[in-house]
């Protein structure tokens, strides 16, 4: 029988995950496409290198974030994200969504609208960074897509069209974690243990070890192992809605962030489908035998409602503050 201290940690907890590495340069697609595919059975986590981001850009958009964190708090409360929004965040994380002026009719749409910047003068040439790393991050999503596309027996350009990857939903989450230690016996954690509700997310991390994957939910006890940060790749994995839209062929996995006492930073970048996509079972993963698992939802529909389960209410916050 597993003792207490076990189960709560987990097993294998010092155990590094061995994953797939796909190179987005490579000439082989179908050797891209295998490897994939392996990874999306097997862990739903895999790398990505030479993807087209330089590792003195990707240098740089870390840079710019420690220089964020380092803010004051005065300074990072001004940026706290407004009830409408979900950009700015005073805590340890910070999300710029697809940028829509104030006043345009699609800024009513969920996740868009205007981000909340730094002032110029406070950090200057951030915005333009970061607005330049949302852009070249999105076509890395987009080059993964279609091997994803290939890998579920589907045309290349399946994510590509206008309802799909053509005017997405992408945010971009910085992250810092601080000194802290973990303690999954307490249930203290950089990050709890969750699954992404999106389609994938493109993850860069600096050199220090936090991320651990847990590749059956379903293990008593569960298994928990480490992602070791490659320099210059993206880790890369599948969010709950490309589950449920290959009806539950590939999976997405449950994944958390341990504290050792390092800083910590990371840089997540989600990618979705447009608003209006419905999201309905893939033609290639139904069958008589192995019919539909979940009815068609539309994108947005699904995404605010995942959203507003996991975040918080910032009333919550305003009533504090009155």
């Amino acid at each position: 029988m597993e003792n207490d201290e076990q189960n709560k940690n987990g097993a294998g907890a010092g155990k590094v995950s061995i994953l797939n590495c796909i190179d987005l340069s490579s000439p082989d697609i179908n050797q891209s496409v295998s490897l994939l595919k392996q990874a999306c059975l097997d862990s739903g986590f895999f790398y990505v290198v030479n993807h087209g981001i330089s590792q003195e850009f990707m240098d740089e958009v870390f840079a710019q974030s420690d220089k964020f964190f380092k803010l004051s708090l005065n300074e990072k409360m001004k940026l706290l994200r407004n009830e409408k929004q979900r950009v700015g965040d005073y805590k340890e994380g910070y999300y710029i969504g697809v940028e829509v002026p104030e006043g345009d009719l699609e800024a009513d749409k969920p996740f868009y609208g205007p981000n909340v910047w730094p002032a110029p003068d406070v950090l200057p040439g951030w915005r333009q960074t970061m607005e330049r790393f949302h852009r070249e991050a999105l076509e890395v999503g987009k080059a993964v897509a279609r091997i994803i596309a290939l890998a579920l027996d589907l045309e290349v350009d399946f994510f590509d069209k206008p309802e799909m990857l053509g005017e997405p939903i992408a945010t971009l989450r910085l992250l810092h974690y601080g000194g802290q230690i973990s303690d999954p016996s307490k249930g203290i954690y950089g990050a709890g243990a969750h699954s992404d509700f999106g389609l994938i997310t493109l993850l860069a991390t600096d050199d220090v070890l936090g991320l651990q994957i847990c590749k059956d939910k379903d293990a008593k006890p569960q298994i928990w192992e480490y992602v070791a940060p490659v320099k210059g790749a993206f880790i890369v994995n599948l969010g709950d809605m490309l589950e449920r839209w290959s009806n539950c062929i590939f999976k997405s996995t449950l994944h958390r962030v341990l504290g050792n006492g390092q800083e910590r930073y990371s840089i997540a970048y989600f990618v979705e489908p447009s608003h209006d996509c419905f999201v309905e079972c893939l033609p290639t993963c139904k069958s008589e035998k192995n019919p539909p698992k979940f009815p068609p939802i539309k994108c947005a529909t699904y995404l605010s409602q995942r959203y507003k389960d996991t975040h918080a209410d910032l009333n919550i916050y305003n009533k504090h503050q009155t």
